[in-house]
């Protein structure tokens, strides 16, 4: 194989692992500070690409494909798929915060199935055309061809973990989501909002899950209620193989898993047939060997 097809591989996978590393995010920023598993991301997701295509197509004139309208779309799409989560947190969530680790877990999956059937009951059943952005053309980089939808997908993506990195490190809210992360009791001693941090972090995770929800529906060009278990349990994966909690392994174990993903199809003789089977053997490895991920801090056992 030549070196054009290695590097169009490459391509691929950033591209695919730039949607994991987002999604990902989600998951990775709730388990930071309340050490709890979100599933109920997934169908945030679903619901991304639900409401940008709903929007898309009512009002063409304001989110249309141009730019401006691409733009208006993401951020819509965004504010709409973090207020969701910040209902989903207050009222399936919080009730049960303290009670036990396992029933915040099961009011997740419940609340999973159902949004899920809300769209399957009152949308629709059958899979669903996305509009594609006004882009097109494309480029070519080391013989590879890099088309503008790709372009799109990347730079969002980048910039949206770009953002984030800015908004934890350099923010006040940012720096209280890290002082919950490593001790939300003493943070509240120290007279941080720890609801209100909670509150925003669940925004933040949901803005970013609805954003992929767009891409996702960009990448592929069609969705469909049941769209978010299979790219949302991959990107809890990436979280895991990354380290879960920690940001940099959530973008880390998405693009590490969008490569495999990526090389399974082009090098493995029916790779395509076995993409979803690699990924969950990952986690599976990852869990037995390395529990708390690439980036992930080892727990040390208590005596």
């Amino acid at each position: 194989m030549h070196f054009e097809s290695h590097f169009q591989q490459i391509v691929n996978g950033l591209t695919l692992g730039a949607i994991y590393s987002l999604i990902a995010l989600g998951y990775t920023l709730v388990y930071g500070i309340l050490a709890m598993i979100n599933f109920a991301h997934s169908e945030v997701l679903m619901l991304g690409s639900f409401t940008a295509l709903g929007l898309a197509t009512f009002a063409p004139a304001v989110f249309g494909a141009s730019p401006g309208g691409l733009a208006a779309l993401f951020a819509v799409r965004m504010a709409v798929a973090g207020l969701i989560n910040v209902l989903v947190e207050r009222f399936a969530y919080r009730p049960l915060r303290g009670i036990s680790r396992l029933a915040p877990l099961i009011s997740a999956i419940g609340v999973s199935i159902v949004l899920q059937n809300g769209v399957f009951l009152w949308i629709s059943t059958q899979s669903l055309t996305f509009p594609q952005p006004g882009v097109s053309g494309q480029i070519s980089l080391f013989g590879a061809s890099i088309s503008a939808l790709q372009l799109v997908i990347l730079g969002s993506a980048l910039g949206l973990m770009a953002l984030l990195h800015f908004f934890v490190e350099h923010t006040r809210m940012g720096k209280a989501m890290r002082a919950c992360a490593d001790d939300i009791s003493t943070a509240g001693l120290m007279g941080i909002d720890a609801n209100k941090v909670i509150a925003i972090t669940f925004f933040v995770g949901g803005a970013l899950g609805g954003a992929a929800g767009v891409l996702y529906g960009m990448n592929y060009g069609s969705i469909k209620y049941n769209l978010g278990f299979l790219p949302g349990t991959k990107a809890f994966t990436a979280a895991v193989l990354g380290g879960i909690g920690n940001i940099r392994g959530a973008v880390l174990g998405g693009f590490i898993l969008g490569f495999l993903e990526v090389l399974a199809s082009g090098y493995i003789p029916d790779g395509a047939q076995w993409r979803d089977v690699i990924a969950f053997t990952v986690l599976i490895v990852v869990l037995l060997v390395r529990p708390s991920g690439i980036l992930g801090e080892k727990i040390a056992e208590k005596v």
